[in-house]
């Protein structure tokens, strides 16, 4: 099985310096935060004579914190030509320049007497994540066959929840997260770039990309050789070719041109809904308060880390068990399902929060919503939204469709930062309310309006949107809504 050993090597070598990326530098600056900002402060000390207050080192340190999601952005914005003009694999590859650029900045920053280093570095670290979050996806869910698309672009998500997993684990005070090795820490950001550059350039391009977008039928048929074998191929090429005569004469379209196209209507409206929900749902959020509420729990303070370590592994455990059930229990299960339970347990959180003084046992229900709010999150919004604009779009809206994608789940994230602590300031033990209006209604759009793509190849996937948009002229579209959608059902 020489053949399922190279498509899983692309993964691997796609998703290391990838997802993973993004998931492992969105942890390891939780560790070193208390040594920078005394960093911050004895570096102003030393080139102004005076100390800086409180209120500027927290300012500071949260635009150290945003520049992240604010990299991420533009780098959502740049994946989309980058995909067109480079191709998908030598994106990636390009893509660690932008994080070795990072890493050399925030390494050397104590160095230079000079935290602007670590801001920067932080950009183009957000950079990096962003252009690979929108190209890995593109570009294994183009290389797989049809019937493991969704697990082989859900690893996306599963190199994500382990980047978590291991920045969470470096950055602990045994290994790099002490007081002297925390410019260590943050530039240990390059040695997944390093092994993508040395592994990623012997495996073959997306044989997709190849065909539709370059037009080389050779090219397109020795990549999928070298990831299929040389059993037969006819029917996958067939599949590439009618795709290829459906989008004949056109260019790849920018992402304001998918805004005017009707016959996308329902297509766009879906990635922007679950985009957009799947930085509200409040997940993250979940992790802004696992160490308070552990405390409460009565874990010890110096044990926290290893119990916020469990947080993550959760994450990684249900992308594991996701990419085994996604190809049989299909998309649109797995999102609702997750999306029902992280409403239900977002309200058994916020009355475990509001009588936690009261009652002794509370801090442990705490405890346990905030794992099972983390497993809903893993087992269907983490993985599948990733995989959804690469299937419900043809090859010359995809990269766009990424690109607004990326750019809602950056500009989310930084939202939702940015106005956490507001929320949880005004709502106290109802901070979850916001979050839970997110979570019902997503449920209820993907109940409604989302077809199932399980197993279907891109063109019928096309087909069965092309009806739901044209249908929605003659005004039949709400009362057809479940009625179509149970007959996609497989």
């Amino acid at each position: 099985q020489l053949q399922s050993k190279i498509l899983i090597l692309t993964i691997c070598a796609a998703g290391i310096g990838g997802t993973f990326q993004y998931g492992y530098n969105i942890s390891i600056i939780n560790a070193p935060t208390s040594y920078i900002q005394m960093f911050m402060n004895k570096t102003w000390l030393e080139r102004t004579g005076v100390p800086l207050e409180s209120n500027t080192i927290l300012l500071l340190w949260s635009f150290t914190v945003s520049a992240y999601p604010l990299g991420g952005l533009t780098g959502a914005v740049v994946a989309g030509p980058m995909a067109i003009m480079l191709g998908r694999k030598m994106s990636l590859l390009l893509n660690n320049v932008f994080v070795i650029t990072a890493a050399v900045l925030s390494g050397f920053s104590r160095m230079a007497k000079s935290f602007e280093m670590i801001m920067l570095g932080r950009f183009f670290t957000g950079v990096n994540a962003g252009v690979s979050m929108n190209i890995q996806p593109m570009y294994l869910a183009e290389s797989a066959p049809k019937e493991l698309r969704g697990a082989v672009a859900l690893t996306s998500a599963l190199f994500t929840a382990l980047g978590l997993v291991l920045g969470q684990v470096v950055g602990l005070r045994e290994l790099l997260g002490g007081e002297e090795s925390w410019p260590f820490l943050l530039a240990s950001n390059v040695v997944p770039a390093l092994i993508q550059l040395t592994a990623l350039p012997w495996f073959p391009e997306s044989p997709r990309y190849l065909l539709i977008d370059r037009g080389d039928r050779e090219s397109c048929i020795s990549a999928l050789q070298k990831l299929r074998g040389n059993g037969d191929l006819s029917a996958e090429l067939e599949e590439m070719l009618a795709e290829q005569a459906a989008v004949k004469g056109q260019r790849a379209k920018n992402p304001w041109e998918l805004f005017q196209n009707p016959a996308l209507k329902w297509q766009l409206m879906s990635i922007v809904v679950l985009s957009s929900a799947m930085q509200l749902c409040g997940n993250d959020s979940m992790y802004f308060y696992a160490a308070y509420v552990f405390q409460e729990a009565g874990i010890p303070q110096d044990k926290i880390p290893y119990v916020v370590i469990g947080t993550g592994s959760c994450e990684l455990i249900t992308s594991v068990t996701c990419n085994m059930i996604i190809d049989y229990a299909g998309r649109r299960l797995l999102l609702l399902g997750g999306y029902i339970f992280m409403a239900g347990w977002a309200i058994v959180f916020m009355v475990a929060l509001s009588q936690q003084t009261q009652i002794s046992w509370m801090p442990y229900l705490s405890m346990a919503c905030i794992f099972a709010y983390i497993l809903s999150f893993g087992i269907g919004p983490a993985g599948v939204t990733g995989v959804l604009p690469t299937e419900v779009f043809d090859q010359m809206s995809r990269p766009a469709a990424y690109m607004i994608c990326g750019s809602l789940l950056w500009l989310n994230l930084f939202l939702v930062g940015t106005a956490f602590p507001f929320i949880v300031k005004s709502l106290a033990h109802f901070c979850y309310i916001p979050f839970f209006v997110v979570c019902v209604c997503t449920a209820l759009y993907v109940w409604f309006f989302l077809p199932e793509t399980k197993g279907k190849s891109f063109l019928e996937i096309s087909e069965e949107f092309k009806k739901r948009n044209f249908k929605a002229q003659t005004h039949a579209v709400f009362y057809k809504g479940p009625e179509e959608i149970k007959s996609t059902m497989l």
